[in-house]
């Protein structure tokens, strides 16, 4: 398994690994992680490395751990006490609705110095624009700026898959997530997208995505149509 401490904290990443076996069913609900020495000889790291990352599942309510049987999967579902906005769509398909991806727009960007993508990524990002339609009317239009250091992200993977799984397909743990939320009116191509009037205000969402070595990897704009749906963050203790 290719993890590597320049990539960060080893039990991040074998924490993250084994979240994703889990969110994936490749570790079933009810069922036990390997016993420990096997965990140890595929990260190759140490026993306490690898007890760390099970800790900390522990602790996000994943897994049980009880000496003498194992430890058990108990949860499958992705959430975090305060919902990632990644998660959004998630709670979208749970209570019935269906989303489609399309892919309008994926470019390299030359940014302009002083200006706000270039103090965030520098002089080049990846730009990648999407919308989200909600039971096949326009709900979200995205756009996302990426840093240069993801490469490999196209028109054929990106038509409806999460951009967020394809950055951590490339070795990049997003870690921690930072939104700011408003009301306001979008750029015009944006509402015409949307099939909306000028004058419409929309929830506006800014984001950064941050790597475990607190890295910027993903900066967004993201624009919500709520008169379809709500926006919803979910809270658990």
């Amino acid at each position: 398994m290719n993890i590597s401490r320049k990539k960060g904290p080893l039990y991040l990443q074998i924490k993250q690994i084994l979240k994703d076996r889990i969110l994936h069913g490749v570790y079933q609900i009810h069922s036990n992680l390997p016993a420990e020495p096997q965990l140890e000889k595929e990260f190759q790291v140490s026993k306490i490395t690898v007890r760390k990352a099970i800790q900390e599942l522990v602790q996000e309510g994943y897994l049980e751990a009880k000496s003498g049987i194992g430890t058990k999967v108990i949860r499958n579902t992705a959430s975090s006490m305060l919902s990632k906005g990644k998660l959004f769509t998630e709670y979208l398909i749970e209570e019935g609705h269906q989303i489609q991806k399309k892919l309008l727009q994926i470019e390299i960007l030359q940014n302009e110095e002083n200006t706000k993508k270039y103090e965030l990524l520098g002089k080049y990002c990846t730009c990648i624009k999407r919308v989200y339609y909600l039971n096949n009317q326009p709900y979200i239009h995205f756009t996302h700026y990426i840093s240069p250091k993801i490469t490999n992200i196209n028109h054929s993977n990106l038509e409806d898959r999460s951009l967020y799984e394809l950055i951590e397909k490339q070795d990049y743990l997003l870690e921690r997530f930072q939104d700011f939320f408003s009301v306001s009116a979008a750029p015009s191509h944006v509402m015409k997208t949307l099939g909306l009037k000028k004058e419409t205000s929309l929830l506006k969402r800014i984001r950064y995505s941050f790597d475990v070595m607190n890295n910027l990897i993903e900066y967004s704009v993201g624009y919500y149509n709520t008169e379809l749906q709500e926006y919803v963050l979910n809270y658990e203790k």
